[in-house]
Formats: C-alpha cells, structure tokens, sequence
C-alpha cells in the first residue's frame, strides 16, 4: 500500500480554501450596482435626498425676517422667516411660479426645481430673480411675470471721490484725475511704464495667453473721505518671473495654447513686488514708501480713518515671523508702528482686528500660544488689558456692543466637551470679565449674523447629530424658535450610518488626536474590510469634519460603499488646537500622515472588521503631496495611493504657504520633505493625477516626481486631464472621480473595475 502524498497544487488549493474560511469575501463581483450605491452620495444627488439641512440666512433689508432656501420632500424650496411672528412659511407659490415661467420662456419648469438659486424680496408681493440672463419680476397678488434683459455690469476701471468731483483712472500705466465739473484731466505719476504700474494689481488666476500675451487688466485706488488723497499701489513685474503651462485641450487648435502667469515659488527674488504710494490731490504731491514694498502673494491693504487724518493697515514681512500694525499720518506721511509682533515660526496672518470709537482697538493674537483677545490704546500702542485667556482658541469676533463694552465671539476648546474642535458662541466684557457661553449645546455651532439684530441664527450639529437650525437672542444664547430640523429619513432607509468618531495617540506619545471613520450602508461587522485614508495635513485647516454636512458631503462615503472602511485624521500640525499644537509641522510638513499610520493602527486593534494589511491613502493638492509622501515615507504600510494635483515638492509651490508652514529662507528640509527626492522609497501601487493648466498647483511637480520614478525604476500610473484647472475629483463627482474609485477597487479590493461607465451625478 503506497503511503498518500500531497502535490503542489492540492497543497496551493486548500491553502486557498482555508484562506476563504478565515476570511471571507468583502464583496461579490463589481458591478453597476456598486457604482449607483456610491453615487447616491455624491453632492450633487445627496442633496436632494436630504430635506431641510440647514438655514443660511438672506436678511430682507428693511424687516426683521430673512429668507433662506433649501430641499424638502416637495423639492427646493424658498421660504421667509419672519422673526418677530416666530414663523416661517414658503416665500411664494412655487407652481404658479413655475407656470408662468415654462410659459415665458418656453422651457419647462417645475415646482419642485425652479431654475435659480437666489431671490430678491421686494414687497410681500413681489420678488425678483436672474435667470437666463434676464431679471425677472413676479407678483404673486397680480399672478403675473414679467422680464428684462439684464444690463452688462461694465468692469470698474475708475475710482470716484466721495465728493463727486473727481474720477481716478490710468493711462499708459500712470495715474491720472478727471475733474468732472470741468473735465480737465490731471497726471499724477509720470515714471509708470510697462511693468511699472500705478493702480493696479496681480489678479490670483490672471493667465497671460501666447508669448507675447497682455495681462488683464486691472484697478485699484482708495480715496480719502475728504477726497484730498488718493492712495495707491505700484506693481512691480520688471523682475517677475513666471511659471508655463501649455493648453493642449483646444478643439479649435491644432497646436497647443502657451499659457503663463506670475506666482513666486519659496525663496524667489523674482516675484512681483507692490510699493504702497499716496497722492495729495490739489499739490499733485507724490509719496513712495518703498520701506513697505512687499511681494504681491503677502500684499497690504490700507483703510483710511473717517477724519481722512491717516491710513492703516497691517504689514507682515517676508517669511511670516514679523506682523505689525501701521498708521500713515497723511500730512507729514511719517509711518508709526502702533503694534509689533514676532514669533520664530510664523505669525497668524488672519488676526483679528477691530477698531473702537474710543481710540482704543480689539487685536487677536496668538503670543500666548492660544489665539485671544486683548484691548490696546491706538494712540500708544500700549496693552489696556487682556480679554480673553486659556487653553482655547478664539476664531472670530461677531459682533461689538460698545455702548456696554460686550464682545460676543465664536471660539473652541474652552468646554470639556469631548471634542475640541467644537465652535461655540460666548460674550465677554471689554475688561475680560462676565464670561459666558451662550450656545451650550454639546456640537458644532455654525451661526450667522446680521449688525443691528438682536438675535442670530444658529446651525448646530454633529457628524452623527443631524442640524438643528434655530433663532437665538444675541445677548442671552436663549432659543426664541426652532426654524427647521433635518430630515434623514431617506438615508436611514438605506442603513446609513453616520462617521463615527474616534480619539488616538499622536506621534509625541502622549497628545490625544482625533479622526472618524465612515461604514459602507450595508457594513457587515464579520468581514473584513481594506481601509482608505482621505488626507490633508495642512497645518492652515483640520479637513476632519465637524458638522453633519461636512461628515455628509464629501469624498469619503462614496469611497466607503465601494466596500472600505475610510478614515480622516487630525493629527499634530494642524490647526484649531492651538500654536503649540500647529507649529509641529513648522519645517515639517513631510511627516504630517504618520499620526495618521498610528491613528489607523490603533482604531485596527480595537475593531477587528479592519483590515491593517490592506491600507490606502488618496488626497488633493496638498492631501495630494501627503498621499504621495505617506507612500513613500510609510511604504510598509500603505499599499495603494492616488495623489491629485499635489504640490510634491515645496520649493515649486507658490511661495506664500510653503514659505509660512515651511519657512523661509528655504533650506535643507525642503530637499529632505520633497517627494522627488523620495521616489525611490515607492513599493505600492501610485495613481498621480493633475489637471494640465492647473495655475493653483503646477503641474511641473508631478512631472518632476513621474521622472524621478522612472529613473527608480517604479512601476506608477500617471493621469492628466488636459482641461482641468486646480477643480477635478471634488465632492460631485467627474471622470475622475472613477478613475479614483477604480485605482482602488483594482489594486486594494482586488476586484476588477467596470470599464467605459460614465458617472451619474445629478448635474
């Protein structure tokens, strides 16, 4: 009798079997069922599905009431709030609307999904609205519709005094007056020339098209209220230099389309430089301050006092460290420093700042670490007193009550609420005591409101709490009325369930952090399921959401239902815990996901449906550079990674946010930090993709990281959509959206993607 052996197959079949035991399937086939579940959460069918999910308020000059417009079970929905009755109601009859224009217009329209997105209340009767290019006007009480063809808004290339007497313009790229009673012209400056321009700026997008393309043209000057000075800007592009694109996505050309712009990159010399100048009116007097030039991506804006005595405005140098406070005294033009702040990282450049009648001013600062109030002198500059201190961070001012000497503000972190980010509503006394919350709620508050009121408007919500919109009373936080509550019914029926939260420990050992994790509708806890990062560690915003829209509308439950689990992290270098907390990735903002590595593996040990040996990671623009970075400073553990317009490497960004979380001057760890340098380090599967005439994030980087992983001999996959700007892959889905979902699907489901299926996003 012969003893029974086992082949090489028989041994690799049951292996195989005893796999599929122990861990079963994820999914059946792909199929176009699977694409249809992700797609009912895409933005633009979402919507729809919820009724009711917030209230954001247009004030009705003139009333106490607002209008605001939403879905319902009936469609969109306009309605009119008004606050004294307490009541709201639809804003007028939406069918007999709908009547008379399919009538008007020839096309058809429906009660339920009227064409246009913003009104005018008129009367109770009448409202007006833009669509189609025409102004429309209907009265409900008369049942009638008219039209009118909307005027073409001239672009604004002239500043009128405020007097009525005089009208700045340029010529030839000098400054020039119009006296309008006499029509007599006055030069002011004599010395502008091409590149050397008065009155104008560098518009954020201005694309110069062909090689020997004009740049758009634009204006800009401040009179003072007397109308005696006319301040100003001169840009400097003489020693400009410029990023490329080419446009090849033309249909009517053959050839592509030379595309440029200027955009300075970290440590540049040769950026656009704007020098503030002031023009006394009657003497033709002309005052350069070329100690305050500036690049243009820092820039300075300067407001006049209402006696026309002086100007101020803020002035941050070059490198972010260094924010002052100036005032021009018009007259002798001496500049005095009212305020002065340093920090060796980088200064917040969105301080708050609030003048009072007084003399006195309310600054935002972060000296101490934490973002708070502190009341000054104007005319000393000496501190008064500090308003507001703690372990919390202040976001905002909403308002000023100077007459009894209130502040209410919006801050977080100041309540033991189980999650720091949370925004609440407080008020204070200018002295720093009587502080009290108004919005006591345990969730994120969202409030809107209008100067004069007595009341505002709150949206409170978490990701797992559906909004709840309400009107409160501004100086006690009471509720007055509930305007509305969101309806998810239609998401619950399809086993929808919200991100759930969850803390980790951070990379220092010992810092809580927090994230979420979002289940596909039909999760079964006895699988066991790929995981997928959505990254953006830039340390200027905490991309976890906060509100139930912002945990609803957004990348990651559409990736969920294609059957992953998918997380967002917080980690240490972002924003909302204060400066301590950001300034962790100051020169640094290469190591941002490995608290999201710990992040994940911590979730893993604590639910076993999570599958750590299958981890991916996508993200855009700078969640872009991030997704690139985690697969090659964490290769071992990210296995696939889709990066989407990112800026990998620093030192051929736009110079503003590299220079302010990076720092400046550039040194060593931009070369350490860059993904180029780092593309040797690939073992995973990499989908990078960018738009060919991105002017936010330039392509070239992306190009530059393909190149440095060909000569690594790596296996990647690029994509470029030749028509696309910065915009593609958003929350409403396009083609390259799928390509997203499909990169994934192959590579970390291990299924095999439907080819040629067209998204359906209900635009």
């Amino acid at each position: 009798m012969f003893p029974f052996t086992y082949s090489k197959s028989f041994r690799k079949a049951s292996l195989i079997l005893l796999f599929s035991i122990c861990y079963p399937a994820v999914y059946a086939q792909v199929t176009e069922e699977t694409y249809h579940k992700a797609e009912y959460f895409l933005s633009g069918n979402l919507q729809k599905e919820i009724y009711h999910l917030e209230v954001i308020p247009h004030w009705i000059k003139g009333q106490n009431a607002f209008w605001h417009q939403t879905y319902t079970e009936n469609g969109k929905r306009f309605f009119i709030t008004d606050v004294d009755a307490q009541q709201t109601q639809e804003a007028f009859d939406h069918s007999l609307l709908a009547e008379l224009l399919s009538e008007k217009s020839g096309l058809e329209s429906t009660a339920d999904a009227l064409p246009f997105n913003s009104i005018q209340i008129e009367s109770n009767e009448l409202i007006t609205f833009e669509w189609s290019n025409q102004k429309w006007k209907f009265n409900s009480a008369e049942k009638s519709l008219s039209k009118e063809k909307i005027q073409e808004r001239p672009e604004r290339n002239y500043a009128l005094s405020p007097d009525g007497k005089w009208k700045a313009f340029t010529r030839n790229f000098n400054l020039f007056v119009e006296n309008l009673e006499t029509g007599e012209e006055t030069q002011l400056s004599f010395d502008g020339k091409k590149d050397y321009e008065y009155a104008s700026f560098w518009g954020w997008s201005d694309m110069i098209h062909g090689e020997n393309g004009e740049r758009p043209y634009h204006f800009t000057a401040r009179w003072s209220p007397d109308s005696k000075y006319l301040q100003t800007q001169i840009v400097d592009l003489r020693l400009a230099e410029k990023m490329y694109l080419l446009d090849f996505s033309q249909d009517s050309k053959f050839r592509p389309e030379l595309l440029s712009y200027y955009r300075g990159s970290p440590g540049d010399s040769t950026v656009v430089n704007y020098t503030p100048v002031l023009f006394e009116i009657e003497s033709k007097e002309e005052t350069k301050f070329p100690s305050l030039t500036l690049p243009h991506f820092i820039g300075m804006y300067f407001n006049w006092s209402p006696d026309s005595k002086s100007l101020n405005g803020t002035y941050i140098q070059r490198g972010f460290k260094s924010f002052s406070i100036l005032e021009i005294d018009a007259a002798s033009k001496a500049i005095r420093k009212v305020y002065a702040e340093t920090s060796p990282t980088h200064i917040n450049t969105n301080n708050i700042l609030r003048r009072l009648e007084n003399g006195q001013f309310v600054l935002g600062t972060e000296k101490s670490g934490w973002n708070h109030l502190y009341r000054y002198d104007w005319n000393t500059g000496e501190l008064v007193n500090q308003i507001t201190s703690g372990e919390y961070q202040v976001n905002n001012i909403i308002t000023i009550d100077e007459e009894n000497e209130v502040i209410y503000f919006e801050a977080n972190g100041k309540e033991n609420s189980g999650n720091p980010y949370y925004s609440k509503v407080y008020k204070v006394n200018f002295d720093g005591s009587g502080l009290v919350l108004l919005t006591p709620e345990n969730a994120f508050h969202s409030v809107s409101f209008s100067e004069g009121k007595e009341y505002f408007i709150d949206n409170y919500s978490t990701v797992d709490q559906p909004t709840t919109s309400v009107v409160r009373e501004l100086e006690t936080g009471k509720i007055l009325f509930e305007v509305s509550k969101a309806d998810i019914s239609n998401l619950l029926e399809r086993g929808y369930q919200s991100p759930k939260q969850f803390t980790a420990t951070a990379k220092d050992g010992k810092t809580k952090i927090y994230g979420i994790y979002y289940l596909p509708t039909d999760f079964d806890s006895g699988r066991h399921y790929p995981v997928v990062d959505y990254t953006y560690s830039g340390p200027h915003t905490a991309i976890t959401p906060k509100t139930f829209k912002a945990g609803l509308f957004g990348l990651q439950q559409p990736m969920a239902e294609l059957g992953f689990v998918v997380v967002t992290v917080d980690g240490l270098g972002t924003s909302g815990r204060g400066k301590a907390f950001r300034d962790v990735s100051y020169n640094n903002l290469g190591n941002g996901t490995t608290d999201h590595v710990l992040a994940i593996k911590e979730l893993a040990s604590k639910n076993n449906f999570l599958d750590i040996d299958r981890v991916g990671i996508f993200g855009h623009s700078a969640g872009g550079y991030d997704a690139g970075r985690a697969m090659l400073l964490h290769p071992d553990f990210y296995k696939v990674g889709v990066a989407s317009a990112g800026d990998h490497d620093h030192r051929m960004e736009k110079a503003w946010w590299p220079e302010m979380y990076m720092g400046y001057p550039s040194g060593e760890f931009y070369h350490n930090q860059s993904n180029v340098t780092s593309a040797a380090n690939l073992k995973g599967h990499l989908l990078l993709a960018h738009g060919g005439i991105d002017e936010n994030v330039n392509p070239s980087a992306t190009y530059k990281l393909a190149e440095a992983l060909i000569n690594a001999g790596k296996d990647f996959d690029l994509f470029i959509w030749p028509s696309r700007n910065h915009s593609f892959g958003r929350t409403n889905g396009d083609y390259f959206t799928k390509k997203r979902w499909d990169y994934f699907i192959e590579h970390l489901l291990g299924e095999k993607p439907l080819r040629h299926y067209q998204i359906q996003n209900g635009d």
